[in-house]
């Protein structure tokens, strides 16, 4: 019986290919939740809704208002005609002493027989603004690990990216293992290349502890890496003649 929680151990990938060629690779840990069995998480280390070391607010995802992920997801499977009726998990970077941002969380949904069938992608920008791309297979059938989950483009993520073009999801996922790659496509063509896959472990406390000691300025490592390689993409695609540059715009 697979646990409720789980913890992965990932490296996130970042590949801008132009105007300047711009790779990066950091290791990150994230958790993939049931979001059924939220309520069954509470520990005294993690909360739901709560002040903990770790935990997760649901005012942070779906509708925005701390109601039930459940009844804001299932609905909008049902519309699509998919089943609405399987587990459907929460992949997202937790509040560590109640902070986490956030560039994107999934959430992964499948049937009763464990088939992926729908993949939610949502997204944070630095300016606060966010939005939730659902994609499914072209058919509605199962998503396999050569399906391509293709969605226009609608959220505003980088000032050095305009708001054409689409993105491209690929998952695959073994019993302990996970990636979703996110490829974006502008009208120029293939523009940026992400990723994030890893391992993946059950919930514990120790699990939890060796993480955030390898690692422990998780909380505010991401926001951090976001405007420095901002800075950096700005210094290569701009030459800089002055003793000061000019303030960097914040990158989603």
């Amino acid at each position: 019986m697979k646990p409720p929680a789980l913890l992965l151990r990932c490296r996130v990938m970042h590949d801008r290919l132009r105007p300047a060629r711009n790779r990066f690779v950091y290791p990150v840990f994230c958790l993939r939740v049931d979001i059924d069995s939220l309520p069954a998480l509470q520990r005294w280390w993690f909360g739901v809704d709560r002040g903990r070391l770790f935990s997760l607010h649901t005012r942070d995802y779906g509708p925005r208002d701390g109601t039930s992920l459940s009844d804001w997801i299932r609905p909008r499977l049902a519309a699509l005609g998919l089943p609405d009726d399987g587990p459907i998990w929460l992949q997202t970077t937790p509040r560590i002493f109640g902070y986490a941002f956030n560039p994107v969380s999934f959430w992964y949904c499948y049937d009763k027989a464990g088939a992926l069938r729908a993949l939610v992608a949502e997204v944070n920008n630095t300016f606060g603004d966010h939005h939730a791309y659902l994609v499914t297979a072209p058919d509605l059938g199962a998503i396999h690990a050569r399906t391509v989950l293709a969605t226009r483009k609608l959220l505003h993520v980088s000032p050095f990216n305009t708001m054409q073009g689409h993105y491209a999801f690929q998952v695959r996922e073994t019993e302990s293992t996970a990636y979703t790659g996110i490829d974006y496509f502008d009208d120029g063509g293939l523009l940026l290349r992400t990723s994030i896959g890893g391992r993946k472990f059950p919930l514990t406390l120790p699990r939890m502890l060796m993480a955030l000691a390898t690692q422990p300025w998780a909380a505010i490592a991401v926001i951090v890496r976001i405007h420095w390689q901002a800075f950096r993409l700005w210094r290569m695609s701009v030459p800089f003649h002055g003793k000061h540059p000019p303030s960097v715009p914040p990158v989603g």
